[in-house]
């Protein structure tokens, strides 16, 4: 191996991500995905980086540095004629391909059915065979916790209008939120609940989580005191005032601490990572986190029974809370699946299995489903590849342009979000930003960045989303929750979205297994898209952006779901010329009891 293939991480330390003309490469996607890499691991964003981990303990951008290496090699004597394809990790090579293909495409852990279950993914990984992506690491689009903080900002602001009657044009002044975790994902969620004006008390029991967070300005306090912190939250209630606070501590402590003195909460969640609940993904109770990692290396036996005994406590309490009032929504890291698989099974609203799901919402089932993913917004985002601040603020206020406040609610959200975003000092790494649009406003937003790079506004800019998204991804506990017609269960949807982005000639397209629940628990797909200015990138854009949107809906729709059925009824109507979704026929029961019983009669 030559010095040029040399481990990154002996000579470089922090992987800090360049403006784009300071790499190698022979087309501009090959000198865009290095930036993207880079930004994954560099140490402001990624959490385990010397072991390629971005985030979620165990989400990969690959397996080792020496593909890490070679990925980077290929990168950068990639032509625009050639597409590099990367399977779990592992850079397969380059091929002959065209222009307008995918220069990228990458695949993780799509393990074979009988095969696809966590005992048989943990002995492929550890035979190199099988990499954890995540979504967005593996997939190289993770922009920094940034990226949850408007899906997090969205979820209370419709959980509160939709359960304690917040006003459609209300922030969340007075209103307390209370939920854990601090690390990659879910260290969003405090700065969340301040943009969106609510109170947020964030449980996380690694210390080095919360210092971190607290340096990036996104958390005001730290306490170690359960007292203490509802003290704190019940002042600046009262004030009308947004606040958040760190509570170091494991997140059952402090609710008990609720429970007993009668504490209201009046939005409740979890966000430890419970994808991985018997890998270290969630402490238990009565031990501290050095405790918990001395246990996972010693003593793992020991370790499953405090996790399940906690989770039984956790279960418990949270009961407690809501039958006061609180409205607590599972936040999509397979915590109540977590319960289930513990033996606490009646937590199944089935009473028999987990296929109809649990008690309680996700949140995607209550809130995000159908406010949001029904009608195709989800988590749009772009990096600006130029490395340079001016180039951010100028998007921001190119897609602000875009967006009509007076069409929906979720508009003025979005509006209020963009508006407000470098105000709220929202990027951890490089100049890259998140903005919830439709299938609509994407390819609005999109078409509108291609032109400016054309112009030489701003420099060539790379389009993406999170793969928990409207099509994007097929995860019955999560992602797909709201899905009732018996299809949540199936993996056509993101895999038809994989395909589909290939042969439209996305810059890049990647499919994983287990996203944010878990391996077997679900299958997503993601995109990256480098705008570079020409005619054929406008092109991709009007085909691909609105596909990659209305697969989704349109499933949505044809499950029945009444806001993606209006979603589709809208778009029939404006691309009849090109397009046309097949829309759902619903049964009128009435008139099926009647026939029954003019029958039975005659």
């Amino acid at each position: 191996m030559d010095a040029s293939m040399a481990t990154v991480s002996d000579h470089r330390g922090d992987i800090q991500p360049k403006g784009i003309d300071a790499y190698q490469g022979r087309c501009i996607e090959g000198k865009a995905f290095q930036v993207m890499i880079d930004n994954n691991l560099c140490f402001d964003i990624a959490l385990y980086p010397y072991e390629l981990v971005t985030y979620g303990e165990t989400g990969q951008v690959c397996q080792n540095w020496m593909q890490y290496n070679l990925i980077k090699h290929y990168l950068e004597i990639m032509t625009q004629e050639q597409t590099l394809v990367v399977e779990s990790g592992h850079p397969l090579g380059l091929f002959h391909s065209k222009a307008d293909a995918p220069r990228v495409i990458i695949t993780n852990s799509l393990m074979v059915g009988q095969f696809d279950n966590q005992h048989d993914w943990s002995v492929a990984a550890q035979m190199g065979v099988a990499n954890y992506g995540q979504m967005t690491a593996g997939g190289w689009m993770y922009i920094g916790p940034q990226g949850i903080v408007h899906g997090t900002y969205n979820t209370l602001l419709n959980a509160a209008r939709l359960k304690i009657g917040l006003a459609g044009n209300s922030d969340l002044r007075g209103i307390l939120f209370v939920s854990s975790g601090l690390g990659g994902m879910s260290g969003a969620q405090p700065k969340a609940a301040e943009i969106a004006g609510a109170v947020a008390i964030i449980a996380e029991v690694d210390d080095s989580r919360i210092k971190t967070r607290h340096s990036q300005g996104w958390v005001q306090h730290i306490t170690t005191k359960p007292e203490e912190a509802f003290n704190l939250a019940s002042v600046a209630q009262k004030r009308k005032a947004p606040c958040s606070i760190a509570f170091h501590g494991n997140i059952v402590d402090l609710l008990e601490y609720a429970a007993e003195n009668r504490v209201h909460i009046h939005l409740l969640s979890d966000q430890t990572s419970c994808h991985a609940v018997y890998d270290g993904g969630y402490c238990p109770a009565g031990i501290t986190f050095e405790e918990r990692t001395q246990l996972l290396e010693r003593n793992v036996t020991k370790f499953r029974i405090l996790v399940d005994e906690t989770l039984k406590r956790h279960y418990s309490v949270i009961k407690q809370l809501v039958e006061a009032g609180s409205y607590f929504f599972d936040y999509g890291n397979s915590f109540m699946k977590a319960i289930y698989d513990s033996g606490i099974h009646e937590i199944s609203r089935n009473g028999t299995n987990d296929k109809d799901g649990f008690i309680w919402p996700s949140y995607v089932e209550d809130i995000m489903g159908p406010e949001l993913f029904d009608y195709g917004y989800g988590p749009f985002r772009w990096v600006c590849l130029s490395g340079k601040h001016d180039d951010l603020i100028k998007t921001d206020q190119a897609a602000m342009a875009c967006i009509d406040v007076n069409r929906r609610v979720q508009d003025l959200d979005n509006y209020n979000w963009i508006r407000d975003a470098d105000k709220n000092q929202l990027v951890v790494g490089t100049q890259a930003r998140i903005l919830y649009q439709d299938a609509e406003g994407r390819l609005k937003i999109a078409l509108r960045f291609n032109q400016m790079v054309r112009d030489g506004e701003v420099g060539p800019i790379m389009l993406g989303r999170d793969h928990h998204d409207v099509s994007g991804t097929d995860s019955p506990f999560r992602e797909t929750a709201n899905i009732k017609d018996g299809s949540n269960v199936m993996a056509d949807m993101a895999t038809q979205c994989f395909a589909g982005n290939c042969a439209r000639g996305m810059s890049l397209v990647a499919l994983h297994n287990g996203g944010g629940v878990g391996i077997g628990k679900s299958i997503n797909g993601g995109f990256g898209m480098v705008c570079d200015g020409s005619q054929r990138v406008d092109e991709i854009l009007k085909s691909a952006m609105m596909w990659d949107v209305m697969g989704g809906v349109a499933r949505r729709a044809w499950a029945r779901n009444p806001n993606a059925i209006a979603a589709c009824h809208d778009f029939n109507l404006h691309h009849a010329s090109d397009a046309q979704v097949t829309m759902p026929y619903i049964a009128d029961d009435n008139l099926i009891e009647n026939l029954v019983k003019t029958e039975k009669n005659g």
